[in-house]
């Protein structure tokens, strides 16, 4: 090899210092957003989430600790604002108005805290998201000054009139809640991504790394992701594996993958040989 041949590069490619996931104005590294429920304890809670690399976790109000009883470990002890964006998320809400009501007394027990995702649910059994509740929901959140992250059906039409409301972010599912099924409706999220004026961000449905992945690879500005953490054999170990899966999938994404096709395309054409 002379001088003048490349050589070999000892430097792994990285992401562009500029990919950041920006939410209501604020910049994050991390496109994975996890939860803090169904966790043995709040250690395991705290190592998880420093194995994900998340900035954003969700806290569900109704369910956890975060100061509103004084008596019991509080949430914010194993995972300190300071460190971590808090995201309340109004988990186990059936109407708007029990919606508004738990985004209020987050907003209270966080000091005046703004971000929030919301979901209104349909009924018990899918968790599906009931649509006219939670666009009336989102309307009076944001009329009251709320930056709503919103929870909602695989729709694209549903999910632009979110986004027109001033939702900052629309979060659509990829399958029933903690069902671990994966992205079942992947040209639906397409879609979705593809008319976006908003963050959009799986939320949903993800049950293994590759799930996350073909999330990313899709567009999707991030995903979140609970269950299929928390409810692994070894969730810290998941909770690595989460975190390498979604920058796989965002760096797939900015490469851009080779088109699809019907037949073989050799490696290693033979026109233009020697012989």
């Amino acid at each position: 090899m002379t001088s003048s041949q490349a050589q070999p590069s000892d430097k792994t490619p990285s992401m562009p210092v500029d990919d950041v996931l920006i939410v209501a104005g604020r910049r994050y590294r991390s496109r994975l957003l996890t939860g803090t429920g169904k966790y043995r304890d709040l250690d395991e809670t705290r190592r998880a989430t420093e194995a994900a690399g998340a900035e954003i976790v969700t806290v569900a109000i109704r369910r956890t600790n975060i100061g509103q009883n004084a008596d019991e470990p509080s949430l914010l002890e194993a995972l300190p604002p300071e460190k971590y964006t808090i995201l309340p998320n109004t988990a186990g809400c059936y109407s708007a108005r029990d919606a508004v009501r738990t985004c209020r007394l987050a907003r209270e027990l966080l000091d005046g805290h703004s971000l929030v995702k919301l979901e209104v649910l349909g009924d018990e059994k899918t968790l599906f998201p009931d649509i006219p509740e939670t666009l009336t929901a989102a309307e009076q959140l944001i009329a009251e000054g709320f930056e709503v992250m919103v929870y909602t059906n695989d729709d694209p039409i549903i999910a632009r009139r979110f986004a027109d409301l001033g939702c900052v972010a629309v979060m659509p599912l990829a399958a029933p809640i903690g069902s671990g099924l994966g992205i079942q409706n992947r040209y639906n999220i397409l879609t979705i991504v593809e008319e976006a004026s908003v963050p959009v961000l799986v939320d949903a449905g993800v049950g293994t790394a590759s799930d996350a992945a073909i999330a990313m690879e899709l567009g999707c500005d991030g995903v979140l992701m609970n269950t299929a953490i928390a409810g692994a054999r070894d969730p810290v170990l998941m909770a690595a594996a989460m975190n390498k899966a979604v920058k796989a999938g965002r760096e797939a994404y900015l490469a851009g993958r080779i088109p699809r096709k019907r037949f073989a395309s050799a490696s290693s054409p033979v026109d233009g040989t020697f012989f």
